[in-house]
């Protein structure tokens, strides 16, 4: 298949809907890790059409939503600053932090810009020599890439004026917390396509030969989703625990070599607080000595003090596939998009917000 309707082809769905009710025996928990495929599930229904042995629970797989608290604070502070653009992702205007989020800075007078790539952070930079920089630059191994090569390129052309407020983290090892966890139910796991691209297949490997669970990497559209979960059905009723590639049109063993060599260069491994979850060892990363002159936390010396989700919000629960959105008792009511008490519920790619937009209210 080339095309991309071919993967929302009803008449291809049918049958793979058919086959894991025909093949499913007992209750299995799949995962699967990206929040652009809790959106795909939602959108299409498929967690309406599978057999109610298979239950799909949502992972941490959100950027946006892992972002700690103590890192918005600290984009906050920065963009308050007089003489400072903060340049970032969409997404990250709505995240609430401790007081207020980064929209109410750019309505009261704060140069806040969206941007879709680093490299339009670093295009500003040089169309404003006197202004401070910052790029907010979030994510998985996605978009590390493309975070190291704008602080490689800055330092190449000896940008004075561009820093990065980093808060990169690594699926792996969460997912590793989450099965030593005591209360996990995941018995099978759809990995993130986009993320093996870059990273290849090894890291989920040893998870599924350490921890004896089947890892299917899945793409992003409904036949994707739908064959992924097939798979890992076909292993668990076989007692197999294997990783298979279901995105091979994208995802090769080994990855992406040129793009692994400039994180490698620019990053390196660090422990990783994770929003609502808390710190993980070994699960982020952070610039290299040698590129701390673009380190926004440097920079500008900002602190922010440890903070805690409200109360009322469970979107730790939720990211760790304990519990679904509608299991919290303000889903929908005191937390909605326009009002969010967790970034779930304002993340493009964030649960919370897949079951509302797509009315699992219930």
């Amino acid at each position: 298949m080339k095309y991309i309707d071919e993967y929302r082809d009803a008449s291809l769905a049918r049958p793979l809907i058919a086959e894991i009710a025909k093949r499913v025996t007992r209750h299995w928990v799949l995962m699967e890790i990206c929040g652009g495929q809790t959106h795909t599930l939602m959108r299409y229904g498929i967690d309406e059409v599978l057999p109610a042995q298979v239950e799909l629970v949502h992972g941490p797989g959100c950027p946006v939503c892992v972002t700690p608290l103590e890192v918005i604070d600290k984009a906050l502070a920065i963009a308050s600053m007089p003489n400072v653009t903060l340049v970032s992702y969409g997404d990250m205007l709505r995240v609430p932090g401790s007081h207020s989020d980064l929209f109410h800075v750019k309505a009261n007078g704060g140069d806040v810009r969206v941007a879709y790539s680093p490299m339009e952070a670093l295009r500003i930079a040089r169309a404003n020599p006197t202004r401070q920089v910052v790029f907010l630059g979030i994510g998985f191994e996605t978009t590390a890439p493309a975070n190291a090569m704008a602080v490689w390129q800055a330092a190449r052309e000896g940008l004075k004026n561009f820093s990065m407020l980093v808060s990169q983290v690594l699926v792996p090892p969460a997912l590793r917390m989450l099965l030593e966890s005591p209360q996990h139910r995941v018995q099978g796991f759809i990995a993130p396509g986009h993320v093996c691209t870059v990273m290849g297949l090894q890291e989920y490997v040893d998870l599924s030969r350490d921890f004896h669970v089947p890892v299917v990497v899945g793409g992003f559209e409904p036949v994707d989703l739908l064959e992924a979960i097939s798979m890992l059905v076909a292993q668990l009723e076989e007692g197999r625990a294997e990783v298979e590639n279901q995105y091979a049109r994208s995802v090769a063993r080994e990855g992406n070599r040129p793009a692994q060599q400039i994180m490698a260069k620019v990053f390196e491994v660090c422990d990783r607080k994770w929003r609502g979850i808390g710190v993980i060892p070994r699960s982020g990363l952070k610039l290299r000595e040698e590129f701390s002159a673009f380190d926004a936390e440097k920079v500008f010396d900002v602190a922010a003090q440890d903070t805690d989700e409200p109360a009322e919000c469970i979107s730790a629960l939720v990211l760790q596939g304990l519990k679904k959105p509608p299991d919290c008792p303000a889903f929908g009511e005191r937390c909605t998009p326009e009002n969010p008490l967790g970034a779930p519920m304002v993340s493009s790619e964030g649960a919370c917000a897949a079951y509302y937009q797509y009315r699992r209210h219930h």
